[in-house]
């Protein structure tokens, strides 16, 4: 249900459940869950892919499976608490870029797995679709914050209460993502890039990550502070002192993620 590839200090997850358009069952959010943090526990992994199999990114919940759970009085509170929560803090807090290879339809929780990825490639072929309120469901899976850090509060509404699918066109005019590319290029054009990130300063990247998120939500006082402990932290990395050096001696640094 999961393959789980490194390569260039790049680890590639795939949800490989293509003939249900890797919608999402315990058995592979429990799975996926695994290789998220096989991949931060990793020192030789400095960013991550994620990706689909097929013709689909992921098509969100599984609804056969949560149909059965229904049936025997189980509704979505457990595995969003026990699944889809931590998948999103995972994705979202992890001190390594995520890149997100969208190939195909990215619906529901799915779309916003997408979402919680710090960058997002998508083939031309793909299709957001925030379903979630034409089942009767309020967003989950983050959808409600990462969105409406993406697109503002007013595309966000928008988006999330009708619910309409969104081309791969308008995502990038919207801002849902990064890069649109042909659909054969869609996984190598996010590998291209998930690589590229692998190369670079792995710690200044993760303290970014940390500012962005901590900025969003917090006065621009607090905002400066921590900036200046996480500039502080980054001064002190080997990654930053050979940067500098590299910079005055007029050569292209190479960084080693320290």
């Amino acid at each position: 249900m999961i393959r789980y590839d490194v390569a260039d200090a790049v680890a590639t997850i795939t949800l490989d459940r293509p003939d249900a358009m890797n919608s999402l069952t315990a058995e592979l959010k429990t799975a996926l869950l695994e290789a998220l943090r096989k991949a931060a526990a990793d020192s030789g992994v400095r960013a991550v892919l994620l990706t689909g199999s097929g013709r689909a990114f992921c098509a969100g919940q599984d609804l056969r499976e949560h149909a059965a759970n229904l049936e025997a009085g189980r509704g979505l509170a457990d595995t969003v608490r026990e699944h889809y929560n931590p998948i999103v803090q995972l994705i979202t807090t992890m001190d390594k870029p995520v890149v997100a290879a969208v190939n195909g339809v990215a619906a529901g929780a799915g779309a916003a797995l997408a979402f919680a990825c710090d960058l997002r490639v998508a083939s031309e072929k793909t299709r957001f679709a925030l379903a979630f309120s034409g089942i009767g469901l309020a967003p989950d899976s983050g959808a409600s914050w990462t969105l409406q850090r993406l697109v503002g509060l007013g595309r966000a509404t928008e988006l999330l209460l009708l619910g309409e699918p969104v081309s791969a066109e308008r995502a990038l005019e919207l801002g849902l993502v990064t890069r649109v590319v042909p659909a054969a290029d869609v996984v190598e054009s996010a590998r291209e890039l998930a690589v590229r990130l692998a190369q670079g300063p792995t710690k200044a990247y993760a303290a970014t990550k940390r500012a962005l998120a901590y900025a969003a939500a917090h006065p621009l006082a607090e905002s400066l502070a921590l900036e200046a402990d996480l500039q502080d932290a980054c001064a002190a990395t080997d990654d930053h002192v050979r940067a500098t050096a590299s910079f005055l001696a007029k050569e292209q640094p190479v960084f080693h993620g320290r």
